[in-house]
């Protein structure tokens, strides 16, 4: 493509070169630079972009997009200045990859919780209804039944565009995508056409990067201000900014709802360790997920399948054929008669949901053990209000490791136990080895009793001073039940 075309959709300030010269590629990473490739330079959070124009020419680049020409710009390389690489890089990418995400029906899911859970059984949902379609999550990224490993909630444009034109290049229809508040923030997502935005909920999160509770809000609500007036929103009245977050949205807003009337509806029948029984909008229904926050999960399901025209009875008979997603209030049954659940649960109000969800269908039969901790690196102020939460809602909690990244374990473990007071305590144990904390927590169960070991999830690593070392909980989890 001619560079002409890449920028030509650009508020550009300046050009030194010709615009007519041939681009094979796009990148923002210059490690990533490939002969013929413009190379962007962004200023991110961690580095400058601009400081690393040498090294992408060195690797073959013949072009820059930047904020700022050197003073010492290299002869037969073309410099195209704009005010801000970080909005501009979407668009190029957009363009550079043909549009891609005009050519599918893009859903975008955003909020605190639950994000995983709904764009996954959304992609198994249309490929269970003869769709083919695409995800992009925090697990992993499918291109219709490949499988593509991810490091990020949302990649970075280039990456995304790159998987959207995969994604049509298979004939996909659809593609479902988890929408994280950096990714909003920084532009990730612009250039992208969503036909339909979906809001779960929002707490306490990632107050590290957004700096206060107020602005984590902003950078969610903008989301749904930039969807088209041809898109959908949908969004969950039970939590309190529900509504704040279509207040200036064009596009047609749908209510989802547990507890007070909306356009989609459920009420919860029954529920146990297998499943649930639901009434979606007059109708029953039976499904393979628990608890009631899973309800408000699969309603926004239900909700966008309808909305991206499929047939309500066949929406729900596909909804009940739907099974859990990975690491998502997973359930596993020991031998000896105790039931562990495993989940990925890392916020306050995340444990709060997975721990009412088990008390729901224990009814006080049985014992809960919690095995918790709190990412090392990240929101400091979180810490002790995840060991409240365990606390208030077990009756033995195993402080532990998760992910401590730089920080020590014990000192992450420090910041949670100065929440609780003396009597607190008493319920508590702190291991900051995790493989002992689990091991720990299936000697202390007894039968009838539910083991919570909650943050991970579907990670199987934990990540110690840079390095990824493997570890999957549910692997701790069956290794203790062989013992």
């Amino acid at each position: 493509m001619k560079l002409k075309e890449l920028v030509e959709k650009l508020n550009v300030l300046e050009v030194k070169g010709d615009c007519e010269r041939d681009i094979t590629g796009v990148q923002i990473d210059s490690r990533l630079v490939g002969a013929g490739n413009l190379f962007v330079a962004v200023r991110g959070t961690a580095a400058d972009g601009h400081n690393f124009i040498g090294k992408a020419l060195a690797a073959g680049a013949v072009a820059v997009l930047c904020e700022e020409i050197p003073s010492a710009a290299e002869p037969g390389v073309t410099y195209v200045r704009v005010e801000n690489t970080e909005q501009a890089v979407g668009q190029v990418a957009t363009t550079f990859y043909g549009d891609p995400s005009k050519k599918l029906r893009l859903v975008g899911v955003t909020g605190t919780n639950g994000k995983t859970t709904i764009a996954t059984v959304l992609y198994e949902m249309f490929r269970h209804l003869g769709h083919k379609a695409g995800l992009l999550s925090t697990v992993c990224n499918y291109i219709d039944g490949e499988a593509v490993p991810t490091e990020h909630t949302t990649p970075d444009p280039i990456t995304l565009n790159a998987l959207l034109a995969r994604m049509v290049e298979a004939g996909c229809e659809y593609a479902f995508m988890e929408v994280s508040s950096h990714s909003i923030v920084q532009n990730r997502i612009g250039g992208l056409h969503f036909v339909g935005g979906i809001f779960t909920n929002i707490t306490r999160d990632h107050l590290d990067y957004h700096k206060t509770f107020e602005n984590y809000i902003r950078a969610k609500k903008l989301f749904f201000d930039r969807l088209p007036a041809d898109a959908f929103a949908i969004t969950n009245v039970d939590d309190k900014n529900g509504l704040v977050m279509v207040q200036n949205t064009r596009a047609t807003v749908k209510t989802y709802s547990v507890q007070q009337p909306a356009d989609f509806k459920a009420k919860l029948i029954e529920c146990h360790f297998e499943g649930m029984y639901l009434n979606i909008n007059g109708r029953e229904v039976g499904v393979q997920f628990i608890g009631k926050f899973n309800v408000s999960n699969l309603l926004a399901v239900y909700g966008a399948t309808v909305m991206l025209g499929e047939d309500e009875q066949e929406a729900l008979v596909a909804l009940s054929a739907m099974k859990p997603v990975s690491g998502r209030f997973e359930a596993l049954r020991s031998p000896s008669g105790f039931t562990a659940i495993v989940d990925y649960a890392h916020t306050p109000d995340a444990l709060e949901n997975v721990l009412n969800a088990i008390h729901g269908v224990l009814e006080g039969r049985g014992e809960v053990i919690t095995v918790c901790g709190a990412g090392g690196n990240r929101d400091k102020g979180k810490r002790p209000l995840m060991a409240q939460e365990a606390v208030k809602q077990s009756d033995r909690v195993i402080i532990t490791s998760d992910n401590p990244r730089f920080e020590e374990p014990q000192d992450i473990i420090d910041d949670m136990l100065a929440g609780l007071d003396e009597e607190q305590m008493k319920k508590v144990v702190a291991i900051a080895d995790r493989r002992q904390a689990i091991k720990t927590a299936c000697l202390m169960a007894k039968p009838g009793d539910v083991i919570l070991v909650a943050g991970k999830g579907h990670e199987d690593y934990q990540e110690v001073k840079g390095v990824k070392h493997h570890f999957d909980d549910k692997e701790e989890v069956r290794a203790c039940f062989g013992a």
